[in-house]
């Protein structure tokens, strides 16, 4: 290790028996080599510049450079000096969930929400008609696209045709309960997708765990799933629920979630069926570096078969609040240098998707910021809630004004653009010509998003609790 290297170990590697170890028979330096002429890179190239070389502990700052200067050039090449942004907002429609996953602290455990059960919680549950107000309040502002990942209720049944399906089966594996039974009624998830497609809002939900709730006690397809989802007003699907693409990994921080092949499986299905997707890989928990590039070959050869992944968007760990924090399975999350070379290494990888995220979300400001030189492009959206990170112990907020973003994206000489959840329609913003708000909505016209007095009304209600 040189004085260069950062002595904080990466990940716990061994404690917990995996099977894959970030060990290869490649070189740093001829990874490197690879990485800066455009050279599609193998799991053992990628574990490399991750680890900024397997023969020494810790990562060597002078190495992890180099592999940022690669990054950045690559994606000069790709997608030149843009930065992209969106107009959007996030309605998540429930916390209730006991899939028990260990690195979530979202959920709340839908016993809870029953109206037999009068233990006081903090979750919230919003019926149809709640969202489609949320939403279209949003729309009359400017937003066009809503994001909406949600608990795995046990009254959500996929339609009407599934719950009765649900209601007449005898199974007790089947985690469902009828609405009867609880104080809020959230509907089907057909009937959430229509309420939240509001005058050409782009509605992008149902992750692939979504979807296999929607199909349970059924022999149905998960192209019959994304399909009925797809009528009722669905335009794209999240590639969240991913958290690492390796099931030894999957075996310790959510037993209770699908497997690598399912998810594989439903997010094909949903580009088979029309729809867009995005990708995402959730680290620095339990997993080593050979996980989190075997995970990016999953999501490169998915991109392959597909060709629908819009962007891949590194979720960093926040810790604080989480099982694996209070169960002494993780003492931290991930640290600087493995957040910028993970940003760097998607980029030199994933040959075949063009934009990779920055989230000020996890990372805040200055640090999102500096993730834009490391090979990321797009810099998220207005948000205009976001429950999850904040629940886990986030600490960078839950709202980004259009001027904040033109501001902060000029700032270190980067063009800021308006784009679509699709990045089919971009619009390159003057700096100049403030103040800024969204155009490319249904309902935009370039009045600024945010106001204090609707800030507070919009955020309050997308985060109203359980009555």
């Amino acid at each position: 290790m040189t004085d260069a290297a950062d002595p904080r170990p990466n990940v716990p590697r061994g404690e917990f028996g995996f099977e894959h170890v970030p060990e290869t028979d490649q070189s740093f330096e001829n990874a490197l080599a690879k990485a800066r002429t455009g050279e599609r890179l193998t799991v053992a190239d990628g574990v490399e510049l991750l680890t900024t070389g397997t023969r020494s502990d810790g990562i060597d700052r002078e190495r992890k450079e180099l592999v940022l200067e690669a990054a950045d050039r690559r994606r000069e090449e790709v997608v030149g000096d843009e930065v992209t942004f969106v107009a959007n907002l996030n309605n998540n429609v429930t916390t209730a969930c006991n899939t028990g996953c260990l690195f979530c602290n979202f959920k709340d455990r839908s016993e809870q929400f029953r109206s037999a059960n009068d233990e006081s919680h903090g979750g919230f549950t919003k019926r149809p008609h709640e969202s489609r107000e949320i939403v279209r309040k949003a729309v009359e502002r400017g937003v066009y696209e809503v994001t909406s990942v949600s608990g795995l209720h046990p009254a959500f049944a996929l339609d009407e045709e599934h719950r009765e399906i649900l209601e007449s089966s005898d199974r007790g594996d089947l985690n469902y309960r009828p609405p009867e039974e609880y104080d809020v009624d959230p509907g089907t998830y057909c009937e959430q997708i229509e309420a939240m497609s509001v005058d050409g809002v782009h509605v992008h939900s149902m992750t692939p765990e979504e979807a296999y709730h929607g199909r349970r006690g059924t022999d149905w397809s998960y192209e019959e799933v994304y399909g009925r989802l797809k009528e009722a007003g669905l335009d794209s699907v999240p590639g969240t629920a991913a958290e690492i693409l390796v099931d030894e990994v999957r075996d310790v921080i959510c037993p209770g979630k699908i497997g690598t092949d399912e998810w594989l499986e439903a997010m094909e299905a949903a580009a088979t069926v029309g729809l867009d997707v995005t990708s995402t890989i959730m680290y620095g928990h339990v997993e080593n570096e050979m996980h989190r590039v075997e995970h990016l070959k999953r999501i490169r050869e998915l991109q392959e078969r597909t060709g629908a992944i819009t962007e891949f968007v590194p979720l960093s760990f926040v810790h604080q609040n989480t099982p694996l924090h209070e169960e002494g399975m993780v003492e931290a999350g991930a640290t600087t240098d493995e957040d910028e070379l993970l940003i760097a290494v998607s980029r030199l990888f994933l040959d075949n998707i063009d934009h990779v995220q920055s989230s000020w979300v996890k990372y805040g400001d200055e640090q999102g910021l500096k993730m834009l030189s490391c090979g990321a492009d797009d810099f998220m959206g207005t948000i205009l809630s976001e429950e999850i990170t904040k629940r886990a112990g986030g600490e960078f907020g839950e709202v980004r004004s259009f001027d904040e973003y033109v501001e902060m994206i000029d700032a270190i000489g980067r063009v800021p653009v308006e784009r679509s959840t699709d990045y089919r329609q971009r619009r390159r913003i003057d700096p100049d010509d403030g103040p800024h708000g969204p155009e490319l909505g249904p309902k935009a016209d370039g009045t600024p998003l945010v106001d204090p007095d609707w800030l507070a009304e919009t955020v309050g209600e997308t985060s109203s609790a359980d009555d």
